[in-house]
Formats: structure tokens, sequence, C-alpha cells
């Protein structure tokens, strides 16, 4: 059950099936004691893409979901499926309305027991996801932990993911979004290169995600998964 899986990730490679990435990265990625792979993306996810690049992470013995951002692009096949939800927007649509569609499309054939929800807050306003979505990315660490609540105690979703996509974010803020859970896990992902970056977040946050790092600079981004999963869970005072 998915579920249960997501409580055990420290460490989670995202990889976009838009963009170009060497076999030999791929193998350094899924051979390198990361937890899980996620593979989703923004812009340019189809089916084909995504069939793709699963049927290359296959190859290898890790935990491979699916996060979906366009229903026309599920592909069978995957351990199990994460679907967002953005908070911090007004616009319905990425709130419930997507995923109403897909349900409705797909409901009969949903494998309910693969798939979890994300509360999404992204923070970054330039990021390509926040103008989609056109959220409110400019949130004080207040405004992040009534989301955290708001996701933790209200609606009960099991994931809290603070987005930053491709920025690097503040670590008082991933405090912040800390304290206002007690339930659901938070994930992190956002312009993390280099080890004190991989270390002050996983002191923060209990999954750390890492994605662009892949593209750039493959051989650190593997050194980020020894880098957070040496890192101890800091207590909140």
């Amino acid at each position: 059950m998915l579920r249960k899986k997501i409580k055990k990730w420290r460490h989670v490679f995202k990889l976009d099936p838009n963009r170009l990435l060497s076999d030999l990265a791929l193998k350094m990625i899924c051979t390198s004691g990361t937890d899980a792979i996620i593979i989703g993306g923004t812009d340019g996810v189809t089916f084909e893409n995504t069939f793709r690049l699963l049927e290359r992470v296959k190859k290898y013995p890790v935990y491979c979901v699916q996060e979906i951002s366009n229903h026309s692009a599920v592909v069978p096949g995957f351990d199990g499926y994460l679907i967002p939800s953005v908070l911090n927007t007004d616009q319905s649509y990425w709130i419930k309305g997507a995923h109403f569609e897909a349900i409705r499309t797909y409901g009969s054939l949903i494998p309910w027991n693969q798939i979890v929800l994300e509360g999404y807050v992204i923070l970054n306003p330039e990021a390509k996801v926040a103008r989609l979505t056109k959220c409110d990315a400019n949130l004080q660490a207040r405004d992040v932990t009534a989301y955290a609540r708001l996701c933790d105690q209200l609606f009960r979703i099991p994931v809290f993911y603070l987005e930053y996509s491709g920025t690097y974010g503040k670590a008082e803020i991933v405090k912040a979004a800390r304290k206002g859970l007690q339930y659901s896990r938070l994930f992190y992902g956002g312009g993390i290169t280099d080890e004190q970056q991989a270390k002050e977040m996983a002191a923060w946050a209990d999954t750390v995600i890492v994605g662009n790092l892949v593209y750039y600079h493959v051989e650190k981004a593997v050194s980020t998964v020894k880098w957070v999963k040496e890192t101890k869970l800091r207590a909140l005072k």
C-alpha cells in the first residue's frame, strides 16, 4: 500500500519525462540508494514520454510512482500514483476540478490502494506551475503553518508538499510547515545543489525531493542520497 511506503521515504528523485536523461545518468540515479523515483512534470508530459521513461526505470529494482499532472498521460504499471491538490490557489480546477474529471472518466479502473493525495503549496512565484495554477506563492511563515494544519487536521491529506520548483527555499518556512503537522508527511522539493542545502532541508522535512540537479550534475545528485539520509530530523522547540 502506497500510504505505508511513503512513511519510510527519506530521499526521492523526481524525473521529468519531457527532459532528456542519458542511460548512464539514469542508471546512476536508479542505483543510488534513493527510496523512490517520482515521474512527473508540469508541461510537455504525455502518455508516450511517460511510458518510455517508466520502461527505462523498470530495468532497475527501485520503487517508481507517477505524479499525475495530466489525466491523459496516466500510464498503467507504476508502483503507485501521487495526486497533487494545490492548496494555495483560488482556481478550483487545481484543487479538485481536474481530479473530478479523472474520476468521472476512469473511476471504476482506479487502483485506490495505490493512490495518495498530496496537499501542494507552491512557493516560487516564477515557476511554471505557479503561473499555471495562479497560486499565491508569496506566503509568510504563519500562512504556511496554516496551510499545513488545513492539510493535516481538516483535510487529512497524507502528504504536505512544499514546492519551490527549481529555486532553493527557506529553512524557516519548512520549519513553519512542520509546526502545523501531526499526521501528514512533509515533502520538500526545490533547488538543492550541494551538501549544505541537502542537510539543511533534511533537518526539517521528512522527505527531500531532488529533481533539477539530476539534469546538470548527476554525480552531485547521487551524493544527495547520502547527505539526506545521514541527517537526522531536528526536534521542534
